[in-house]
């Protein structure tokens, strides 16, 4: 991070792509996720004033629409401040102006239960026993780390991935994965090396509704490539059944990642109420 006093001296450009780096460290120094050596370590003011210093300078810009500033002001006045969403709110108005949107990926993670507490430590995580995804042949690094944040967030036991998807630890992957892919246990096995006594669905067009199936206790759902679905050796393996999400849309088509989320919203409700 840089000083408060040191933005004033540069130039348009560079002060707000600087200031929009500063938030996003801002951000998850408030969590509790930054990067050990990018964490807030001025001694002499607080992240608050700081936060509130910083601001002042971006009202200053003459590229920030009247409704921004506002809305920066409104917040700045709240007492308590919420510096995370002035964060949040001032790091969007400033991709705003640069031209540049964040994408899905480049979401702050929600603060959770699971994160690091003051002694460092971090519980252990909460899941469903036996619940568990196989990703096959997804050629995405962006939908893998979707898919492993996915299934964290929900509960399943573990992701298996096929021997041709994307790498988990591709840079993209971990990006978009939000640290999941690291807390998450997975395996890549081919579709014969599954385990042989757990019951195994997969997500595909022409199944059975999705509000009707009924999700086995314990089981693991096969997800198929981007561009060509489930393979047929995949529906083969398959023998639980083939679940499907209804759609109205000229298209009826989901990406990868969303229909996984909704799948697994499902699956867990359903366990919930059974």
């Amino acid at each position: 991070m840089i000083e408060s006093g040191k933005l004033f001296q540069l130039e348009d450009g560079q002060k707000r792509r600087k200031l929009a780096l500063t938030y996003g460290s801002l951000e998850r120094d408030i969590l509790g996720i930054a990067e050990k050596g990018t964490e807030f370590s001025f001694t002499d003011i607080s992240r608050t004033d700081y936060l509130i210093k910083i601001t002042e300078i971006l009202l200053k810009d003459p590229k920030l629409p009247n409704e921004a500033a506002e809305e920066l002001k409104t917040l700045i006045a709240q007492k308590p401040l919420d510096e995370l969403r002035l964060c949040n709110v001032a790091r969007n108005h400033l991709l705003k102006i640069i031209g540049t949107f964040p994408a899905e990926w480049d979401l702050v993670i929600a603060p959770h239960k699971n994160l690091p507490g003051q002694d460092g430590t971090v519980p252990k995580r909460d899941f469903y026993p036996g619940l568990a995804v196989y990703a096959e042949d997804i050629r995405s690094p962006f939908n893998i780390g979707s898919i492993f944040r996915t299934a964290e967030g929900m509960g399943a036991e573990k992701v298996y991935i096929s021997p041709f998807c994307a790498d988990p630890n591709h840079p993209r992957s971990i990006r978009s994965g939000m640290g999941c892919i690291e807390t998450m246990g997975w395996e890549q096995v081919s579709l014969d090396q599954l385990p042989k006594d757990v019951p195994v669905f997969a997500l595909e067009t022409g199944g059975t509704d999705i509000n009707e199936f009924k999700f086995p206790k314990k089981g693991i759902c096969i997800i198929g490539s981007e561009e060509l679905g489930v393979s047929p050796e995949a529906l083969k393996r398959a023998t639980y059944g083939t679940v499907t999400i209804p759609m109205k849309g000229l298209k009826a088509s989901l990406n990868v990642g969303v229909a996984f989320g909704i799948l697994m919203q499902k699956w867990v409700e359903y366990l919930n109420k059974n």
